[in-house]
């Protein structure tokens, strides 16, 4: 995806932007380059697949929800920075908490946000069931992109979520996922509000968004440890 289908691409989210927005995002590209070269933080590494499968793919949350509309979001298992750092560049007044596991991508991401000049975000090393015990009903919009089965994630995220908000599953195929999850649902009582699938520009991926809103506080008792979530499902 070149710059100028990126721009109208953008268009047609209904994305406004700016070019020192655009400036922004060609930083952010030059230093994911760099830095890959010395951790492993993608393995796309051509400018317009970047564009396409980071950029753009992270900012099609938009398609389901107006983030403009939302206080602040969670990024878990964020990774280099996907969705998150994308949509702090180009909604700034959101609030971003970014959450990965290792150390290295944070120390990646810190580096990003200094570099950029970016306000209101912040990041986390924790798993993501660890940080969901200390952050409970804290975030208008949970998000997570190709990181865990649904049911996994419907755990790790819904204790986050705001009672009547949202977790948003960024996925690829999901159809067996979202029978498998249906309990897991019931049980930490939120429900699948709406899902959009589309393909990505010249047919690159298909993908799903999962809109999950959260319908009451959640028990005390999730998430559960990881060994236990992965061992067996409720």
């Amino acid at each position: 995806m070149q710059i100028e289908e990126f721009k109208q691409e953008l268009d047609k989210l209904a994305i406004p932007y700016s070019e020192a927005q655009l400036r922004q995002l060609e930083q952010y590209y030059e230093l994911l380059v760099e830095w890959n070269k010395k951790i492993n933080l993608t393995a796309i590494v051509e400018k317009d697949q970047i564009y396409l499968k980071h950029f753009y793919d992270s900012l099609t949350l938009e398609s389901i929800i107006s983030l403009e509309e939302q206080k602040n979001l969670c990024d878990i298992g964020t990774g280099a920075g996907f969705p998150g750092i994308v949509i702090k560049i180009f909604f700034p007044k959101l609030h971003v908490t970014l959450v990965d596991s290792l150390q290295k991508r944070i120390t990646f991401l810190d580096m990003v946000i200094e570099k950029l000049g970016l306000q209101e975000i912040e990041t986390y090393h924790a798993r993501a069931e660890e940080f969901a015990q200390t952050h409970r009903e804290k975030f208008d919009i949970v998000t997570a992109r190709a990181v865990a089965h649904l049911r996994l994630l419907i755990e790790y995220g819904i204790p986050m979520v705001k009672v009547h908000k949202y977790l948003i599953a960024m996925k690829g195929n999901i159809l067996e996922e979202i029978e498998e999850s249906k309990s897991t649902m019931i049980k930490l009582k939120c429900h699948l509000n709406m899902k959009k699938e589309f393909d990505l520009p010249h047919m690159e991926g298909h993908r799903t968004l999962l809109l999950i809103q959260k319908d009451e506080e959640t028990s005390h008792l999730f998430p559960r440890k990881y060994s236990e979530m992965k061992k067996k499902g409720i």
